[in-house]
């Protein structure tokens, strides 16, 4: 569940991917919940700056948010996601970068203006994370 004190961001208690949503709804583990939520968040703010051309003030504070949290928490599941996202592509190759990282690490929401690469980065991370929850919900 995302939140803040000044209630920029909206309680999530359900993935927005429908895939994701249905194997999350058989996951009994709630910190991989709260690691699919807040990725959810950092996925649909990647989609909606990069169309719109520009990240709002509350973009920021969002991405600010959601990245501290992802910051935190990403270690927890960094080696189960590896060799998930090793084998799917990113921009019609294996991916050999991390596609997790090269979100999280970046600063901003305006930084995902334009950044085609973010886009192409975001399938394998969803396919990645859709690969340990199936392997999760086995």
């Amino acid at each position: 569940m995302l939140s803040t004190s000044c209630g920029m961001l909206k309680a999530m208690e359900q993935p927005r991917n429908p895939f994701t949503q249905s194997l999350a709804a058989r996951l009994k583990t709630p910190a991989f919940q709260g690691f699919i939520a807040h990725w959810d968040a950092l996925e649909h703010l990647v989609i909606r700056v990069f169309r719109g051309k520009a990240a709002t003030p509350a973009d920021e504070v969002e991405h600010a948010t959601v990245r501290a949290w992802l910051l935190e928490h990403y270690a927890e599941w960094r080696d189960g996601l590896e060799p998930h996202w090793r084998q799917s592509k990113m921009a019609g190759k294996l991916a050999t970068d991390d596609p997790f990282a090269i979100l999280i690490n970046v600063e901003t929401a305006a930084s995902f203006v334009g950044q085609w690469p973010a886009m192409q980065a975001l399938p394998a991370a969803r396919e990645a994370l859709n690969r340990l929850l199936l392997e999760h919900t086995a």
